[in-house]
């Protein structure tokens, strides 16, 4: 019974003393998408973010499109992290042009 009322209490305690490690992570990518601006280049948002989730990079029309997905919301608990759970940050030839869903539809 001791037991159990530690598990509860552990479960009640505020989100910054028991946030799991996806928590933390997607609190800070929003942080840090939040300070973003158009016109960045990759490398300096990929020093700010860290590694993304996913990635995809493909030609169109001359330009380089490169895709970086970033964890910032919770869907599933399946302990998996999946691409409806990111955001996308869209870069042409290395050069920030937007984030978000709309962004990523748009190309």
């Amino acid at each position: 019974v001791a037991l159990s009322g530690c598990v509860v209490a552990i479960g009640d305690k505020s989100e910054s003393h028991s946030d799991s490690g996806w928590k933390k992570t997607q609190e800070f990518n929003l942080k840090q998408i939040n300070q973003l601006t158009t016109g960045m280049r990759i490398d300096d948002v990929r020093t700010a973010l860290g590694a993304p989730d996913f990635s995809e990079l493909f030609q169109k029309e001359q330009e380089q499109i490169q895709v970086l997905f970033y964890r910032t919301h919770h869907e599933h608990s399946d302990g998996e992290t999946s691409k409806n759970e990111c955001t996308p940050l869209v870069f042409k030839n290395g050069v920030l042009t937007g984030w978000g869903d709309k962004a990523y539809q748009y190309l």
